[in-house]
């Protein structure tokens, strides 16, 4: 891919797809600013360097209706502040208006556009609805991993009326440069910490990792699963039945390649799924009926945080435990302390997963991991060894 510092932005206007997909709270206040703050790098260049930069990001899923609670426009105070620039709001991609304000806009100034998907043609991938996003910009630059992995008007087809003139932005190059680094040029050993409710959801990815890694740690709820092909007993713990014949090739994939796969020896179990549940430490791993597990036990949490400790590459997707009780978050705060820690002694991490990100951060250790990743589904997907839409295009039309 080409880096936007590959681009002459002297006097143009560029089109920025970003992802602005935050939380809202009842206020409709921006409630966490992450990804804002992650698209900064890549609009200080534009501005610096004499151009304008016209943000452009969905929100939400409207789902091709206009809806003020998934508005854009309840964003713009706080890009502003943290962008350091007034950001001058737009209104809908596709008004006769809004071209208007932005030939009318200065050089070296930001302007962010309504929700994409106020509009279906977005999610379909249209190509007329690219083209016309299209005509509001001289440069393309996508800096959305967030979103690199969906086929969409303003992710993919609108680079092709870009040819030559399509860059990545600084986050997506950084978010690709990471995830490659873990991939393709990885110190050993190489420990990935998969988590998560459930197997269906991270089978592609834990086919993809048997084959890369030297341990593969599988927690959480999908641990559970893993653990019945075992022979274990889980009481009412988060079960997906259909699952137990992959969880079992899985197991025996890793077996075969020599990779060592770790699953809990024993759990903090509650007898109902809230914070202030009775709780049961498993002995012997068995969980009675009437009991669910909803953490990995004091056990595991030795041993998984000295196989992390002991590994020169991180990698950790999904929660470990039910992290938003605090009964049951010791495992999941082992697990960030235990990878924090061993990032400072010169160990590379890379987290991702909306869960991971929030645990990591409610811990207080975001400082200590190598790379965050703002892409959930995207990151998964590229583990998994996909090529995102995004990225092709941009590699097509260089």
């Amino acid at each position: 891919m080409k880096s936007i510092d590959q681009a002459k932005l002297q006097g143009k206007k560029i089109l920025v797809r970003v992802d602005y997909n935050v939380p809202l709270n009842e206020q409709f206040e921006v409630a966490d600013t992450t990804r804002i703050e992650r698209t900064r790098q890549t609009v200080d260049k534009i501005v610096s360097e004499g151009g304008t930069a016209i943000l452009m990001s969905h929100l939400g899923r409207p789902k091709g209706e206009v809806n003020n609670n998934y508005s854009l426009k309840h964003v713009v105070m706080a890009a502003s502040r943290i962008l350091g620039y007034p950001v001058h709001f737009l209104g809908d991609v596709l008004s006769p208006e809004t071209e208007i304000k932005i030939k009318q806009l200065p050089p070296q100034s930001v302007a962010l556009l309504e929700n994409l998907r106020f509009h279906k043609e977005e999610e379909t991938g249209d190509s007329n609805f690219a083209q016309a996003i299209a005509r509001l910009g001289d440069l393309y630059v996508n800096d959305a991993f967030g979103t690199a992995h969906r086929e969409h008007a303003s992710t993919a087809t609108i680079a092709q009326y870009f040819k030559g003139k399509a860059f990545a932005g600084y986050l997506l190059y950084e978010e690709v440069t990471a995830l490659e680094k873990v991939l393709t040029d990885t110190k050993r050993p190489f420990t990935a910490i998969i988590g998560g409710s459930k197997v269906s959801s991270k089978l592609n990815i834990l086919k993809n990792l048997v084959t890369k890694v030297d341990n593969l740690i599988i927690a959480g709820g999908m641990s559970y699963t893993f653990l019945a092909a075992l022979g274990v007993k889980i009481g009412n713990s988060l079960f997906e039945p259909e699952m137990v014949q992959d969880a079992k090739t899985i197991i025996k994939q890793a077996h075969r390649l020599g990779v060592d796969l770790y699953v809990p020896i024993d759990n903090v179990c509650g007898n109902s799924f809230t914070n202030d549940a009775e709780i049961f430490v498993t002995t012997y791993n068995d969980i009675p009926d009437g009991w669910e597990g909803m953490d990995i036990g004091p056990k595991t949490i030795k041993k998984f945080s000295t196989y992390i400790t002991h590994s020169s590459t991180i990698l950790w997707n999904g929660p470990v435990g039910v992290f938003e009780f605090d009964n049951f978050d010791k495992g999941t705060k082992s697990v960030a302390l235990a990878m924090a820690a061993t990032t400072l002694t010169g160990a590379y991490s890379l987290l991702g997963g909306g869960d991971s990100v929030a645990a990591i951060n409610k811990y207080g250790l975001s400082d200590y991991i190598s790379y965050i990743s703002t892409g959930g589904g995207a990151m998964l997907e590229y583990l998994e060894g996909l090529e995102l839409p995004g990225i092709k295009a941009l590699h097509e039309n260089e």
